[in-house]
């Protein structure tokens, strides 16, 4: 391809924004970053936000290279005939190319009353909304944390070291993606910080009011508020242009990350289902496709190849309050392993990780493509081919 090519990144999360500044590589590429706020939110914090520890958000001044065009706005279609995408704010823009990565956010809640009255926050504006609700609360009013994974785990936490009466429930196991070494880990630390842990089969919640939560078993637990942090959701955006999804509405590409309707359209993040097998939703895998995305995207304008995705876990983090926390060590496919650090150490593990993501936005800003720092995991290639029952590569498209 010659001449300038213009690159539009739907969306400006971790994903995102690894993307538009891998993207710099070229000078006669033209990236333009669309998202809805003029803000980066550093979604792996919010939790703090809530609790009032830290505000979650981050300038994009300090993380996307100069020559990423920033637009506030929301795309609200897909013209991928047309390769053009248009704004809710008025008018389209053009593209060559296109990196969706729009990210996740709280899953519709299908029980009764959750959607009236408990507050999710999986985004900024919907944890901003439940700060006033806590603000308003007694002190020790009680709090009912819906979710056992990572979000309710440390949201339960952050509120109990603030002096919270917290109850957190699990509808199963607690910390279910945990090796049960660091399970009990968790467990003894939140109840050290005097969290209330209800687990098991019949503590799935049935119902939620306006002052109480109810399960299963029939106990129906006070809440003067109740926080819901139960699964993640993914925007229709894709669907709604007609492009394939899977069922829960990630974008359908191939192993090079492309889409399997259109090759101008690649997908990173969250958003991705690469080969109907997609990676963990998480800053992890997230800040790893982002990157990826762009080479693909690269590799096509250069008139090569793509490579297929290469992504590789290291391990599970979750804090416990400010002094605590859960370093949960992993195979590179993201299976857990027994050892783990908890305690003060792992809370020091999880700050570093948490203050180096946006130092890893901001040196890929600084220095684009410089370093390919994630691990690697060699037998992806192995699942995909038992997903699909046939090698990756013919999944491949060409350039």
């Amino acid at each position: 391809m010659s001449g300038n090519t213009t690159v539009i990144v739907i969306g400006g999360g971790y994903a995102g924004v690894m993307a538009a500044n891998r993207l710099t590589q070229r000078p006669d590429v033209t990236v333009t970053l669309i998202n809805p706020r003029p803000t980066f939110v550093d979604r792996i914090r919010l939790h703090q936000l809530v609790a009032g520890t830290h505000d979650a958000v981050a300038d994009y001044g300090k993380l996307l290279a100069e020559n990423v065009r920033l637009m506030v706005d929301t795309v609200t279609e897909i013209d991928a005939a047309g390769r053009a995408v248009t704004l809710a704010g008025g008018g389209t823009v053009a593209y060559d190319y296109l990196v969706y990565a729009v990210g996740s956010g709280s899953a519709d809640p299908r029980v009764p009353g959750a959607a009236e009255f408990a507050y999710p926050i999986a985004g900024l504006e919907e944890a901003q909304r439940l700060r006033p609700a806590l603000d308003a609360a007694p002190a020790g009013a009680p709090v009912t944390v819906v979710g056992a994974g990572a979000t309710g785990i440390e949201t339960a936490a952050e509120l109990a070291e603030q002096g919270r009466t917290v109850t957190l429930v699990c509808g199963g196991l607690l910390g279910p993606s945990l090796h049960p070494r660091a399970r009990r880990s968790v467990a003894k630390q939140l109840t050290a910080l005097g969290v209330s842990v209800l687990d098991g089969p019949d503590t799935k919640v049935t119902a939620v009011t306006g002052d109480a939560v109810r399960l299963a078993d029939g106990r129906e637990l006070p809440s003067a508020v109740t926080v819901w942090t139960v699964g993640f959701g993914v925007p229709d955006l894709a669907a709604r242009s007609g492009l394939r999804t899977d069922a829960l509405g990630r974008l359908l590409t191939d192993e090079t990350l492309t889409s399997v309707d259109d090759e101008r359209i690649v997908a990173a993040g969250d958003s991705a289902a690469p080969s109907e097998l997609p990676y963990r939703m998480s800053c992890q895998a997230a800040v790893q496709l982002g990157p990826q995305a762009a080479q693909t995207v690269l590799s096509r304008i250069a008139g090569e190849q793509p490579a297929s995705v290469d992504v590789g876990f290291v391990a599970q983090c979750i804090s416990l309050g400010r002094h605590g926390g859960v370093f949960q060590l992993a195979e590179k496919d993201d299976s857990v392993k027994k050892y783990y650090l908890g305690g003060w150490s792992g809370a020091k593990i999880k700050e570093l990780i948490c203050k180096g993501i946006p130092w890893q936005l901001s040196y890929e800003a600084r220095k684009p493509g410089a370093r390919t720092w994630w691990s690697k995991d060699a037998t992806r290639r192995q699942r995909v081919q038992a997903v699909l029952g046939q090698e990756p590569a013919a999944t491949e498209r060409a350039a």
